[in-house]
């Protein structure tokens, strides 16, 4: 994981609650600098978590079923053509654990200002897992470093019925802090 003293945090801010994201730069330089960049210029202020995903709202037959919380923009074009490299986690050394931050995409490198929090460990979202069918999984980007039990609150509370809420849970702001 990234060195603390060069570490980025982007703290995460709703209506009644806050996280915070260590960023780790060093490990995901190009998947860094694209969440940097949105945070910078304020695309993912006003944004929601529209999403939340738990072994029962996915469909019975799924290979791989997941628990995260998805948040950012939410996008419905699949065709979305890649902007950025894939970073996958057999190129950073970085997984999905529980706490992990990372891109959501439709393709590799497919990106569309949506990340998502990982609720569990998550293997099959690793490059070679089983959650895509081109297996080389998403781009993991930092970790959730502070406020984690307020997605786990969220998670409880909002993680019932489908999987896109009906009502999404506002983003204020999403800032650095030193």
């Amino acid at each position: 994981m990234s060195d603390p003293e060069s570490a980025v945090r982007v703290e995460v801010r709703g209506s009644h609650f806050a996280f915070t994201i260590t960023v780790c730069v060093a490990e995901a330089p190009v998947s860094s600098a694209y969440f940097l960049a949105d945070v910078d210029a304020g695309t993912l202020d006003g944004s929601s978590i529209f999403r939340i995903v738990n072994v029962d709202n996915q469909p019975a037959h799924h290979p791989a079923k997941i628990e995260v919380i998805q948040m950012g923009l939410r996008e419905n074009d699949p065709s979305i053509v890649p902007t950025i490299a894939h970073e996958s986690t057999n190129m950073t050394g970085l997984s999905h654990k529980r706490g992990a931050v990372s891109l959501a995409r439709f393709a590799p490198g497919a990106v569309y200002h949506s990340f998502f929090v990982c609720m569990r460990d998550e293997p099959c979202l690793d490059a070679g897992g089983a959650r895509n069918p081109d297996g080389l999984g998403f781009a993991v980007f930092g970790y959730v470093s502070e406020g984690f039990e307020e997605l786990q609150r969220i998670f409880k509370e909002h993680g019932f019925g489908v999987e896109y809420l009906g009502t999404p849970i506002r983003l204020r702001t999403l800032r650095r802090v030193p």
